[in-house]
């Protein structure tokens, strides 16, 4: 699958330590008001997002004026393997697959202890009260969520750094946008939850992170039947998606889970328990089976059909666009 390799620290681990750092140094001031947590919450924003579309830009600079004198088989090597740092298809994949190969058939204790300890490495929710059935939801809904936010989001930013090259090389391009975005997300991630203190600091980053995911979620809730053997009822299957995922309160998640959940197959939404509070997600796809390995296996399957398709698509219209412009 395409993109995120582990071979050295990865780039959002340093986005991570970075928001981890500023949030406690935020939280050092123990009876600070909420209109100070708000605006040292947007100074962490904006300070974390510079930062690492900052240092894309350091790096795409490398790649266009070699100024290190590096050998020029470098500065391309380094560029790409930083861009697939961004799109995180593969560890998505593993890490929800690591889930559902814990479950064993006989639903053994062991089996269910050990599914529930990988499932907490992608989902929020609390895992402790899960089933089987509800083991398998919550990663089929982390996949579909995670398909925008890990994949098609970054590559949809990274398409628009690559229009903004063909006007300049010094404007930031795909590394700078797709990591100024990861890091949005990542601190969407860490602390963009609407309890305690982290309910004014993640405010902005989770508002930041709606604001760049929202076309591209919109994107994929148009592109995706076309790939996933669904082209013919792919309008219905749009106003479907729409008509669920609207009534969520995130305004991408929602759509995001509702589209993959009509294409896929699966039946998702109920009640998820965060921080002990439970929280009724609105019941997706209604009619449609609940999750089984095979349907989660198809929104894999979906998602590297729709990055393939999106790539090409892109590089297509780049070309009879720069066709115009020399004739």
């Amino acid at each position: 699958m395409i993109g995120d390799p582990r071979v050295l620290l990865h780039p959002v681990e340093l986005m991570g330590y970075l928001i981890n750092f500023l949030k406690k140094l935020i939280e050092s001031s123990s009876n600070a008001s909420i209109f100070y947590l708000r605006i040292a919450g947007t100074i962490l924003t904006i300070t974390v997002v510079i930062i690492s579309g900052f240092f894309g830009w350091i790096i795409e600079q490398l790649y266009v004026t070699n100024y290190l004198s590096l050998p020029e088989f470098i500065p391309p090597i380094i560029l790409i393997f930083a861009l697939s740092s961004c799109l995180a298809a593969k560890s998505l994949k593993q890490r929800s697959l690591e889930v559902i190969n814990a479950l064993d058939d006989n639903l053994s204790e062991e089996s269910l202890l050990l599914a529930k300890e990988k499932l907490r490495n992608i989902v929020g929710r609390e895992v402790e009260h899960l089933d089987r059935e509800g083991i398998l939801r919550a990663t089929a809904e982390s996949a579909s969520e995670n398909s925008v936010d890990g994949i098609f989001a970054p590559l949809f930013w990274m398409m628009i750094g690559s229009i903004l090259w063909e006007v300049s090389t010094f404007l930031p391009g795909p590394l700078a946008l797709a990591w100024a975005f990861k890091a949005s997300s990542t601190i969407d991630s860490m602390i963009g939850y609407k309890f305690g203190n982290l309910r004014w600091i993640g405010e902005s980053g989770a508002k930041l992170d709606d604001i760049l995911t929202f076309i591209p979620c919109r994107l994929v809730v148009i592109t995706l039947p076309l790939i996933s053997n669904n082209l013919i009822k792919a309008g219905s299957l749009i106003n479907k998606a729409y008509k669920d995922g609207s009534k969520d309160l995130s305004p991408n998640s929602g759509l995001s889970e509702s589209i993959f959940a009509y294409c896929a197959k699966i039946r998702m939404g109920g009640v998820n328990i965060y921080k002990g509070k439970s929280i009724y997600k609105p019941i997706i796809a209604g009619r449609e089976p609940l999750a089984k390995y095979q349907s989660i296996n198809r929104i894999f399957i979906f998602s590297l059909r729709l990055e393939i398709f999106w790539i090409l698509l892109f590089t297509l219209l780049k070309f009879t666009f720069q066709s115009i412009i020399i004739s």
